[in-house]
């Protein structure tokens, strides 16, 4: 008995020992991904956080409909953790540049030690095609191309796979998660907005009785009324300002100043300004001027910017927000502000009318369906008035929803994470992605 158990034993240490040896004269990371299908390009890029990172490029068609429209090169990272771990795939609304500095690592793949595949959007920063009709811009284009990619890479690795992104990224989750429901087992959006309208028209409404306290919203409002009464010493600093920057715009400096003065509210809330920040309105012009512009800079609306491509697609499918002129209007040079995106920052002619059927498919989909979805968003955060909308109890689905959730952060901005959540919060999310991956 004991010489037969004793066989076992050596038998398992053998089997682990050839099992070991093949990991380890297997075939390498850079090799496997140049095998992959479309693979154009691979070099190893520094990381402090992972034990192997690449930046890749794949050849992805302009037109899934007609691969003969063309191909262009897509940027994706590869961060590797280990064959046996989990897969976080960042689904990035525009570029990926950040994500190439050494120290960056993002959330979900530090808390759950996985693999990291950040991918960078069509028509952004080196994932930009030459020449390319704008019409090649869909969001549907997008979820092809990360289908695309997670089909390749499945093949290295096999473990369960969470998408995420943050903000316009956050909203390519939900976008990839409606075309390819089996594509990933887990999806966590940050702060995605859901819009049903070019100027959605749900912002306005919660900058002016929602977000903050009654005392906040009127301290901001305020500042932005004695913007406007002080134009005469303060335009001239703008349009200087804008010079020395050499910005270019669609239409005049005192017009660029009035959108600036709508921004403001917005960019406040969003980024979770403090309150104390505002200067008092008997301060000095200097001050209030460079308190206005740190938090509404003019190149926001610069014809050309490196996220042109967003505000095409805003205009097109992807919905913005618009401005509430009312307790401003006896003040501005503007006579209206609906239609700014395509007045100021849309190239002319690279967006058709706003189609809303993207935003109700997606709502389509979350309303029929019960996904392994976390969405994360900040109270005070202007893009929460149109995060995607769901009842704990389904007549659609029949039952009682077990799967996703909603989190938001008390008083939080777009900012919000997982690791901003109030501890007790932090730790349901973290609980359930664990049970999930588990699974």
């Amino acid at each position: 008995m004991k010489k037969q158990i004793l066989r076992s034993i050596v038998l398992l240490l053998f089997t682990l020992q050839a099992a070991w040896g093949f990991a380890q004269n297997g075939p390498s990371l850079p090799d496997q991904l140049k095998n992959l299908y479309g693979i154009a390009s691979i070099e190893s890029v520094k990381s402090e956080q992972y034990n192997e990172k690449y930046e890749v490029f794949i050849e992805q068609p302009l037109d899934y409909a007609d691969t003969t429209k063309g191909k262009f090169k897509q940027r994706f990272f590869v961060a590797h953790v280990g064959y046996d771990r989990p897969t976080v795939m960042v689904t990035e609304g525009y570029s990926a540049d950040y994500s190439a500095n050494p120290r960056y690592r993002e959330e979900l793949s530090k808390l759950f030690n996985a693999n990291l595949v950040f991918v960078e959007h069509r028509y952004f920063s080196k994932s930009t095609p030459a020449n390319a009709d704008w019409k090649y811009l869909t969001a549907e284009a997008s979820a092809n191309d990360l289908h695309r990619i997670n089909k390749a890479l499945r093949s290295i690795y096999k473990g369960k796979w969470i998408s995420t992104g943050i903000s316009k990224g956050g909203q390519t989750t939900m976008i990839y998660r409606t075309f390819f429901p089996n594509d990933v087992e887990i999806s966590v959006p940050y702060v995605a907005p859901l819009n049903f309208g070019e100027e959605d028209g749900r912002h306005e409404p919660f900058i002016a009785n929602i977000t903050g306290t009654p005392e906040g919203r009127k301290k901001v409002l305020d500042f932005q009324v004695e913007v406007l009464k002080r134009r005469s010493s303060l335009q001239p600093m703008f349009d200087s300002l804008c010079s020395k920057d050499k910005l270019m715009f669609n239409t005049t400096l005192d017009e660029i100043f009035d959108y600036c003065v709508l921004e403001y509210s917005f960019s406040f809330w969003q980024w979770g300004t403090p309150l104390d920040k505002i200067p008092t309105l008997d301060s000095p012009d200097s001050t209030i001027f460079k308190h206005f512009i740190a938090i509404s800079s003019p190149d926001y609306f610069q014809n050309t910017s490196p996220t042109t491509s967003f505000f095409v697609q805003a205009a097109k499918e992807l919905g913005y927000y618009g401005y509430d002129t009312k307790p401003f209007k006896k003040y501005l040079k503007i006579k209206k502000a609906k239609g700014y995106l395509r007045k100021l920052m849309a190239p002319e002619g690279s967006a058709p009318k706003f189609d809303k059927s993207l935003a109700l498919k997606i709502q389509n989909f979350l309303d029929q369906n019960d996904p392994k979805m976390i969405f994360i968003y900040g109270e005070w955060d202007p893009w929460t008035a149109v995060a995607p909308k769901f009842s704990r109890i389904s007549p659609v689905i029949k039952g009682y929803r077990t799967n996703m959730e909603m989190y938001v952060q008390p008083q939080g901005s777009h900012r919000a994470r997982i690791s901003s959540l109030p501890e007790p919060m932090k730790k349901e999310v973290i609980s359930k992605l664990e049970k999930w991956l588990s699974e």
